[in-house]
């Protein structure tokens, strides 16, 4: 076994000055104090973004059908 410095880009491993061929299987640890400090810096350099979810209330509908000319009754006054 030996150990390859490497770094993750947009969610995959790059190693770094490793020149390894075509189909050799990795393993990849890491280290608990690293994977902190990505999660943090992660974090921390995300966009904020508020995200805002309005539902609709059944009730408020039903009540403004019949104020818009009662749909339900074909149009005949």
């Amino acid at each position: 076994m030996r150990a390859y410095k490497g770094i993750v880009e947009d969610g995959v491993v790059v190693l770094i000055g490793a020149r390894l061929p075509e189909g050799t299987v990795v393993t990849v640890t890491v280290g608990e104090a690293e994977l902190l400090r990505a999660r943090i810096t992660s974090a921390l350099n995300r966009p904020r973004k508020v995200r805002i979810r309005l539902k609709p209330t059944p009730g408020l509908v039903a009540e403004a059908v019949p104020a818009l000319g009662g749909v339900g009754d074909g149009g005949n006054d």
